[in-house]
């Protein structure tokens, strides 16, 4: 009995100890997002004509939530959300099949709060780094053609944006980065911001918009020990997020930039971020 007692404590002490040097957190948007909201609070002031019928791209997607919503909402013709980390790549596809099959029972969807990954108890699903659409929709049975959709429209990978090359051909006329750009900043400095800032605007069609949502400054600072790396990177910063729109204006090229905060309510404190609207 003394022995299950202690290896329940270490294991709870290796839980407590996890980091996530890359702000790829577990039940995200749990943290985030207030108690008895149904969606993301952000999606009430993003505009539909950013998304019907667009090509979307979601960097730093973490568990697919937010994506899975702003498709279903929106109408995208598709949406990829790419993040560094394999088991949020896991998460965000056992999310969509959990979205089609409520659909495809008539259920409603649960809270967004609610919606978030669980410890799955099938073991040769945890086995598997990145699913497939096809196997997708093999689990989810034949749902009805609204969700089939659902499923060709939505896809996930794992992807570092800042140290991939990107297809020559390959454009979309939205993408959207809501509180990624400090992950980014810490982990590859100043150099990897640009870079992010850079291929978002090459990545886009003309006319083409992005979404930012930059955390403040003071953020960092409670981050920045999570890694030998990161704790170096914050030293070096020279680029502060009260610099981003003149950078993404003056330096990167975007013609506009609008602010859309002021209509998001429902999220938790110290959630309430600016978000950017810039425009190709």
């Amino acid at each position: 009995m003394g022995n299950d007692e202690d290896q329940t404590q270490k294991q709870n002490s290796k839980k407590r100890k996890q980091v996530f040097p890359y702000g790829n957190y577990r039940s995200y948007y749990g943290y985030r997002i207030g108690q008895g909201v149904d969606e993301d609070p952000r999606l009430k002031v993003f505009r539909k004509e950013w998304f019907e019928g667009k090509e979307c791209l979601d960097i730093g997607c973490n568990n697919g939530i937010i994506t899975i919503q702003i498709a279903q909402k929106f109408h995208c013709r598709s949406i990829l959300g790419i993040d560094i980390d394999s088991d949020r790549v896991q998460d965000a596809y056992w999310n969509l099949r959990k979205t089609v099959r409520l659909k495809s029972t008539g259920n409603k969807p649960a809270k967004a709060a609610k919606l978030k990954d669980q410890e799955h108890t099938d073991n040769s699903e945890n086995s598997v780094t990145v699913l497939s659409n096809a196997n997708a929709k093999e689990i989810s049975k034949e749902p009805p053609l609204e969700q089939t959709d659902l499923l060709d429209i939505v896809s996930f990978k794992r992807e570092n944006f800042v140290q991939s090359r990107h297809p020559p051909g390959k454009h979309y006329d939205t993408i959207i980065c809501l509180s990624v750009t400090k992950w980014i900043h810490l982990n590859w400095g100043d150099d990897g911001l640009i870079t992010l800032f850079a291929e978002t605007w090459k990545l886009l069609r003309p006319g083409g918009i992005l979404v930012l949502e930059p955390q403040p400054w003071k953020s960092y600072e409670s981050n920045r020990l999570v890694s030998e790396t990161t704790a170096a990177n914050y030293r070096n910063i020279m680029f502060h997020p009260d610099q981003f729109q003149e950078i993404l204006l003056d330096k990167i090229g975007f013609r506009t930039v609008e602010e859309i905060t002021s209509g998001v309510t429902g999220s938790k404190t110290g959630f309430n971020r600016p978000i950017l609207v810039f425009q190709k």
